[in-house]
């Protein structure tokens, strides 16, 4: 009896320390801050010090671009890089990414800021994080696969194109806004006696102080020449708007305003609460059901297209360590949806930013505290300061971002590797940028589903007539597994082929690693078809699966090995 009690106890004992270490490793698997947190140094923090206020100066000017390319005031653009920045710090589980606006995320919400207002973008955020959130904890990830490298290719160089050009109006100082390439070129070349020199000049400058301050030839740890032009390229967005905000303020002090300037900023910090579900617009208000619907395939696309964004990037800078895509996604919903508190735009993962972390040497994802403290600062203290900032300036900066967002390598790759992949590559870019980029992308997501589709209902078939026995013998071997789509243009294609030469048929099923219901059947009609003409067909060198399958539809088919 005592010894039963003993062993209850044992048991009990057991269980609760397993349950413990599972619930422990679920946490620090759902909260990688809980890795890393143990061994955290002081060698780290002043790395991570260091890499965060790095990327604070590349996420301030770029927030502020960003919020305008949006449509909205420049603030929503810093609203939208600091709480991602703090929320990624415990969720997340790359310690090179930096989550806050990007130019694509601002370009594809930029139609609802336009027709209604922010409300309904800081609605979309909290909508979109749930999304994402809900996508990853179901292990949903896997859907995105269907989304080709072409079709991605294609949608980025789009929507750089379309950002790109809807900046040579601000570049050239003339007023007024362009939704896209073709709205852009009208209007420039509709106002060509409306372009000021200043604003050019200003804006041409920055875009060759950009492209030399990317190019020099610094090292983080080479000389000191070397480290200050390193310094230089990490930091070059901040300079140039520093030293454009500083020429436009010359000015003023002079009592001369020569360029077009960005304007005031919000009251400093954004309120804290949550989103707004009702929308009200011109008089009207929307409810919760209606805004969604307004929403249409937007939040959708923006969804799928934010995620796809974030994971390649994560991708990227994972620098050989596997990638739990499902906790990455949560991070990514997690850091839009309390977003969404502080009237953030939508945010993901952000490539510039991610490389400059990277490059700073960054250790862990406590370098976005100080980020994110930079952007608050920057929001609290600094809104006067920000409306001296010059259109072009930001024009310039937004402008050779997007030139460095053309994969020209990819493009090379796709062309000489496979040309239909580029041709996809290429009416994915024409549908974004003539018709709407969530209807181009979805396009190119069904041209490539079709293609895939074909091929699966054509494989490569490889035949040959041999002599066995005095006797001529058509060897038909698949190059690849045959299934259910090309079941009927299989069968069709050997009845052809036996009627024409007379012969007796032999399926080498070596290539075959697996067979579904359709295909055995079919076979199955053509040995019928092939006895009533006095022919045969026999099966060699199946897998045990695929004679598995055979022998149950077709017990008839003569099978060897």
């Amino acid at each position: 009896m005592v010894e039963h009690t003993e062993n209850r106890r044992t048991f009990r004992d057991r269980m609760a320390r397993c349950g413990k270490d599972a619930c422990y490793t679920y946490a620090k698997r759902r909260l990688p801050i809980l890795s890393w947190l143990r061994a955290y140094t002081f060698p780290w923090l002043l790395q991570d010090v260091l890499a965060g206020f790095t990327v604070g100066l590349t996420a301030i000017p770029q927030g502020i671009a960003y919020g305008i390319v949006a449509g909205l005031s420049p603030e929503y653009g810093l609203y939208a890089s600091f709480m991602a920045s703090f929320v990624y710090i415990i969720f997340g589980s790359c310690k090179s990414i930096t989550i806050g606006p990007t130019a694509i995320m601002a370009t594809m919400i930029r139609p609802l800021v336009l027709n209604y207002n922010a409300d309904m973008v800081v609605l979309l955020s909290f909508l979109k994080g749930c999304i994402i959130a809900m996508l990853g904890l179901f292990h949903l990830g896997f859907l995105l696969d269907f989304i080709s490298l072409p079709v991605i290719t294609g949608f980025t160089a789009a929507a750089a194109i379309n950002i790109a050009a809807s900046q040579f109006k601000p570049l050239l100082g003339i007023s007024g806004r362009s939704e896209d390439l073709v709205d852009s070129l009208i209007s420039v070349f509709s106002n060509l006696s409306n372009i000021r020199y200043q604003d050019t000049l200003l804006g041409v400058v920055t875009i060759v102080a950009l492209v030399v301050c990317k190019n020099l030839p610094g090292r983080r740890s080479g000389t000191w020449p070397q480290k200050i032009a390193w310094s230089v390229t990490l930091g070059r967005n901040a300079l140039v708007v520093i030293a454009g905000t500083v020429v436009a303020y010359i000015f003023y002090m002079n009592g001369q305003e020569p360029f077009q300037l960005t304007g005031s900023l919000g009251n400093g910090l954004p309120p804290f609460g949550p989103p707004p579900f009702t929308i009200s617009v011109n008089n009207h208000t929307y409810n919760f059901v209606e805004t969604t619907t307004i929403m249409g395939t937007t939040l959708i696309s923006v969804s799928v297209v934010s995620t796809i964004e974030h994971m390649a990037i994560a991708k990227a800078f994972a620098m050989g360590k596997s990638l739990d895509a499902t906790q990455e996604m949560l991070a990514l919903g997690l850091c839009n949806v309390c977003g969404s508190f502080v009237r953030s735009m939508p945010v993901t993962g952000s490539f510039t930013r991610t490389a400059v972390n990277h490059s700073s040497g960054v250790k862990t994802t406590l370098g976005g505290i100080f980020t994110g403290c930079l952007v608050l600062l920057a929001s609290s203290l600094l809104t006067s300061t920000f409306r001296f900032i010059p259109k072009a300036t930001l024009a310039g900066l937004i402008i050779c971002a997007m030139y460095y967002m053309l994969d020209f390598e990819t493009y090379r790759v796709l062309w000489r590797a496979k040309k239909i992949d580029f041709l996809l590559m290429l009416i994915t870019l024409l549908f974004c940028v003539f018709l709407k980029l969530e209807w181009g992308i979805i396009i190119g997501i069904i041209l490539n589903l079709l293609v895939l589709l074909y091929f699966s209902a054509r494989p490569p078939v490889y035949t040959e007539i041999e002599q066995v026995e005095d006797k001529a013998l058509i060897r038909v071997v698949p190059e690849e597994t045959v299934t259910f789509p090309a079941a009927e243009n299989f069968r069709t294609k050997i009845m052809k082929l036996s009627e024409e030469n007379s012969c007796n048929v032999q399926l080498d099923c070596k290539n075959l690693k697996r067979i579904d219901v359709t295909v055995a059947k079919n076979l199955k009609l053509l040995s019928n078809d092939l006895r009533l003409r006095g022919q045969t067909i026999v099966c060699i060198n199946c897998h045990n699966n695929v004679q598995d399958v055979l022998k149950t539809i077709a017990p008839d088919l003569q099978i060897t090995s």
